[in-house]
């Protein structure tokens, strides 16, 4: 491997972030003992150099690469102690993706390789090294034209709300060219919006566009996750939902479409889904976050660590009583608005996102952060009012 040299960088922001003259890596984990960033070749399948981060501040591994230019490709793989039952689960075999990653390279497929543990026996840890058939996150410039777009701002009271799925809403609308149906150009397409506008719509609530994966028993069965509640990464758009034709990537085909629909004065809001995450219970995989700080990033049961709090119904609960996860989804939040220009979010089991030490509460800390945010309290919020926890429904509260 090519030897690299990092300088300590800083803890901020989050992920990976190009200055102009080098890229800046920062990753948080309160519980690992190191942390190694791991760079690709372009095609992602050779592991060229792998150094540890060298600098640790508040939880945060952090380091800087001169040099570093958007479009490189890179892993982390976090060193601590693999004790399942009392909720730890660090294997420095596997390849994790950042959890800030704006942008998810690969085609996730399901291998025996990305768990942590030996399948038939479950508390080994697996020693097989992943690398070849993980997913990657490329270092983006986050720069785009927007061409003086801005929100349309349209009064709660004038709203007309239309719900729908990127890839169903012109998968069979003949109007459509056949190559942009079901993408994001598709929806931006003019035979596409005038049919909104002779609904009178105003604001779209388009459902989970995050970078998702497919449930490995879906799988197994031949089939897919279409509707897309399974996020892996908060920060990118699915490549799945993109056409391809007229743009290099997800993210500026997205804000593409974003910028074509506020010029007809209609809103984009984003289903969002950060109740749970797509590494599923303690027989799930090791993509990101349970490798990174399985402690940290979720709430474990409080006999036994070694399993999960699941008041999502979906395996696992993110844990948004840690500072640091609750940083997280409000940087996702604020990314989508500042960075991609959607006008809102309608939240998925949004009681998840307010549950404290002894249940649902109404001032949480992710609430009480959502109001004095500068940037979100000024966006349109739904809240789907229920999840499958103890008095998980709450209507009107």
């Amino acid at each position: 491997m090519n030897r690299v040299v990092l300088l300590n960088g800083h803890p901020w922001p989050m992920g990976a972030s190009w200055d102009g003259n080098g890229v800046n890596f920062a990753v948080f984990s309160a519980h690992a003992q190191a942390m190694e960033l791991c760079l690709f070749d372009e095609t992602g399948t050779v592991e060229v150099a792998r150094v540890r981060l060298p600098a640790h501040t508040s939880d945060v591994w952090h380091g800087y690469l001169p040099g570093a230019q958007p479009g490189l490709l890179y892993g982390l793989r976090a060193h601590g102690q693999w004790d399942p039952n009392h909720g730890h689960r660090f294997n420095s075999h596997k390849l994790l993706l950042d959890p800030y990653a704006r942008e998810v390279v690969g085609h996730f497929q399901w291998h025996s390789e990305h768990f942590g543990f030996d399948r038939q026996h479950t508390h080994l840890m697996d020693a097989r090294n992943n690398a070849a058939v993980a997913l990657k996150a490329r270092v983006v410039r986050d720069d785009f034209d927007w061409e003086g777009d801005h929100p349309p701002h349209v009064p709660h009271a004038d709203t007309v709300l239309y719900e729908m799925h990127v890839k169903g809403f012109s998968k069979a609308n003949p109007k459509v060219p056949a190559a942009l149906r079901g993408t994001y150009d598709g929806l931006a397409h003019e035979g596409s919006l005038a049919h909104l506008k002779a609904l009178g719509i105003t604001t779209l609530s388009l459902l989970p566009v995050h970078y998702a994966i497919d449930e490995e028993r879906l799988v197994q069965r031949g089939l897919s996750n279409y509707w897309g509640y399974n996020t892996l990464a908060f920060f990118a758009p699915s490549p799945a939902l993109a056409s391809g034709q007229h743009w290099p990537n997800a993210r500026d085909e997205f804000r593409a479409m974003v910028k074509t629909i506020h010029a007809q004065g209609i809103e984009v809001l984003l289903d969002v889904v950060f109740n749970h995450t797509a590494e599923s219970d303690e027989t799930g995989p090791h993509l990101s976050f349970r490798g990174l700080d399985n402690a940290s990033y979720y709430r474990m049961r409080a006999d036994n660590h070694a399993y999960y709090e699941n008041y999502s119904g979906c395996g696992n609960t993110l844990d948004i009583r840690q500072p640091r996860v609750l940083q997280m989804v409000m940087d996702s939040l604020r990314y989508w608005v500042s960075v991609m220009h959607v006008d809102g979010f309608r939240f998925d089991l949004a009681p998840v996102l307010s549950r404290g030490d002894h249940g649902f509460e109404r001032g949480g800390a992710f609430f009480t952060a959502i109001a004095q945010d500068p940037v979100l309290s000024r966006v349109k919020m739904i809240a789907e009012p229920w999840d499958v926890g103890p008095g998980g429904y709450q209507l009107g509260s």
